[in-house]
């Protein structure tokens, strides 16, 4: 039975990660360029942050611009509010758009986190793995947390995972792909060292209509990450909204997970296979 550890000798932060993927998982889609590349991103955040501060501002932005009725929360989702489809739709009058552009991005730069994105590249990985191959997510999400584990290590820190839901039954083939990798550990981190800063063994798994807060900055913030992995590994070029842009700035000067020396590939972003 793992030991999953429980704060003695480490220090009293406990951070989560919380996950987002961008793109389709389906293998059989890796032929097709416009679902070639599937990307995870995580962002991690002290849990007293993320209960009162994180989910404090989201609420104040949501109050400001937006009706919110009793029993029908806001989510925040990126490709929605781009198309500023209803409740967005009061972002098409350009002021509007301005000033609320300018606090999520204030509330992007201002929070303490940090982000890791895994990008994979589904063709080059069936290519690769004829007889074996990991399923894409569960292939990148074994990196990620494989960089969470460091990420916590580094801190003297303790943490656990939550994913946004993909449906029960992928869900139910997540949660058993993540017990394996914990209790298993991988080519790179063994099963002790999960189970030393982990908190828990279980996968935790909450849908958008739960209105998470981290998980909707997690959306906001995947699609441009992972556009400029693309940028640099397969000089994919793109015409991002300007929003996008500022996230990328933001994420390259401070949000990016680093080495000791500053280095964000290989780290904060991380091209696969």
């Amino acid at each position: 039975m793992p030991y999953f550890f429980t704060g003695f000798n480490i220090s009293y932060m406990k951070y989560r990660i919380y996950i987002d993927e961008t793109g389709n998982p389906d293998l059989e889609s890796s032929d097709n360029p416009l679902h070639r590349y599937l990307g995870l991103t995580g962002i991690i955040v002290d849990l007293e942050i993320a209960r009162y501060t994180l989910a404090q501002r989201v609420d104040e932005i949501k109050r400001k611009y937006f009706s919110i009725e009793f029993d029908e929360p806001i989510i925040f989702h990126r490709k929605e509010i781009i198309q500023k489809k209803p409740p967005f739709n009061v972002l098409t009058d350009p002021e509007t758009e301005k000033n609320f552009n300018r606090d999520l991005l204030a509330l992007l730069s201002e929070l303490d986190y940090k982000v890791i994105t895994v990008v994979l590249d589904k063709f080059e990985h069936k290519q690769k793995y004829k007889v074996w191959r990991h399923h894409p997510y569960h292939r990148c999400l074994e990196v990620l947390l494989e960089r969470f584990v460091m990420f916590l290590e580094t801190n003297y820190a303790t943490g656990d995972v939550l994913a946004e839901s993909r449906g029960g039954k992928e869900d139910g083939k997540l949660k058993e792909s993540f017990i394996r990798l914990v209790n298993n550990g991988t080519d790179y981190v063994n099963a002790d060292r999960f189970t030393q800063v982990l908190t828990s063994g279980q996968l935790k798994v909450k849908p958008k209509a739960a209105n998470v807060a981290a998980l909707q900055l997690a959306d906001l913030i995947a699609h441009p990450s992972r556009q400029e992995i693309l940028q640099i590994h397969r000089n994919l070029s793109y015409s991002p909204e300007k929003f996008g842009n500022e996230i990328i700035k933001i994420l390259n000067q401070s949000k990016y997970d680093r080495s000791a020396d500053g280095r964000i590939d290989g780290f904060g972003r991380k091209f696969l296979p």
